[in-house]
């Protein structure tokens, strides 16, 4: 083999190995932080913004998720039909879509998916608000298996996404969770039949032993993830049962919150009960939660955007002008997505709101949080039936 060759082999597989580093394959980023580990991008980028492309993907709230070059999510069309989207990451040619019966169901709001894809292992595995669960080829569409999860929905329908851990993929239904064999959908353990709460599992380690944080209807519970048995349970009842907003584990530390005016609790762990350290109204987040950086949490609270201190609860500031959006970061910035569209990049900073750019790119509700995949920002809003429902934004460093 010749030296030019040698060296354009390592390139490739270099670049290779850094655009799989800044995938962003499921719910709130690869490690449940909602935190991004990628530098290599702009956020000045954003005062031009340049729109790569642009895709309607019908009604729903499913997030974006970026891996090995494509980029996936689900919406709903026609009032009775999901669609799993799946998109060249960086061109947005459609590569293939699945489709399966599923009604809207607005109920107060626009209706459609509530989870969105994880990708693992060259496979896409989805949840739709009813229950039904999908194993799909990653790069082709073609059904893997399905499975119609055996629990009633709650009244928002399902909306935790599948967690893939080791042969299992875990779902937030029942009382507490249920597993399935990812590789053929085989129940291997199930809780029983309650309503659901609709965050994510957020899996952490206890004493060498693999746990999860099973946020519920009416509380969070501590469960073993080989076997669903609950070891510890926090009660937290909220109005309409509607507990969303991912657990945030740091160590022995677990951080919950709620809208509807409930609030936000630090609890801590000690491998068999939980107890309240602090909890406040100071932050209040209905759906997708906060990020923790640094000490501090930053996230929406009812209708703005607020920073708690972790160890306190003390609120150090609030900015209104985000509304009810969502959130990720990278490093120390925030990405924004203001409820009307408007993505903002701002210093994480406990000190005050520090807006370093922003640019309108959506119109009608954005719920859905951003995410940021290989120097591109991907942002949807909850509105079907318009050609910019979902965005892909170039913020490379140029």
């Amino acid at each position: 083999m010749n030296r030019t060759k040698l060296i354009l082999i390592i390139l490739l597989l270099t670049m290779n190995a850094i655009s799989i580093a800044a995938d962003w394959p499921h719910w709130r980023g690869p490690d449940y932080t909602g935190i991004s580990k990628e530098t290599d991008w702009d956020p000045a980028a954003l005062n031009t913004p340049t729109i790569v492309w642009k895709a309607e993907v019908g009604t729903g709230f499913s997030a974006v998720s970026v891996a090995d070059g494509l980029a996936y999510t689900v919406g709903n069309i026609n009032k009775d039909t999901d669609v799993i989207y799946c998109f060249d990451a960086l061109t947005g040619d459609e590569k293939w879509t699945y489709k399966y019966p599923e009604p809207l169901t607005p109920n107060m709001y626009e209706g459609g998916c509530n989870a969105s894809p994880t990708i693992h292992d060259g496979k896409v595995y989805t949840l739709s608000k009813t229950g039904k669960a999908f194993c799909l080829d990653a790069k082709t569409g073609t059904e893997v298996w399905k499975k119609n999860l055996p629990y009633k929905k709650p009244q928002w329908g399902f909306a935790g996404s599948p967690l893939i851990l080791d042969d299992m993929v875990i779902y937030n239904v029942g009382a507490a969770g249920a597993a399935l064999n990812k590789n053929d959908g085989s129940i291997i353990w199930k809780s029983a039949e309650e309503k659901a709460g609709y965050a994510t599992p957020v899996p952490f380690k206890r004493d060498g032993k693999t746990l999860l944080a099973m946020f519920c209807a009416k509380d969070l519970k501590i469960v073993k993830a080989d076997t669903g048995k609950v070891i510890a349970s926090h009660e937290w009842k909220t109005s309409w049962d509607v507990n969303a907003a991912d657990p945030i584990i740091v160590g022995d530390e677990i951080f919950i919150t709620s809208g509807y005016g409930h609030g936000g609790a630090l609890v801590k762990f000690d491998g068999a009960t939980l107890t309240e350290v602090w909890m406040n109204k100071k932050m209040r987040s209905r759906m997708s939660g906060p990020v923790l950086i640094d000490g501090y949490l930053y996230g929406i609270d009812d209708k703005q955007l607020a920073c708690v201190d972790w160890k306190t609860g003390q609120q150090k500031w609030t900015e209104k002008s985000s509304k009810e959006g969502a959130l990720c970061a990278a490093g120390d910035k925030l990405i924004i997505i203001g409820e009307k569209g408007n993505l903002m990049i701002a210093e994480a900073s406990p000190e005050s709101f520090k807006l370093l750019s922003s640019a309108r790119v959506l119109s009608n509700r954005c719920w859905t949080m951003p995410v940021l995949a290989n120097g591109y920002i991907y942002v949807r809003n909850a509105v079907g039936n318009k050609p910019d429902t979902l965005v892909c934004i170039d913020v490379r460093k140029k």
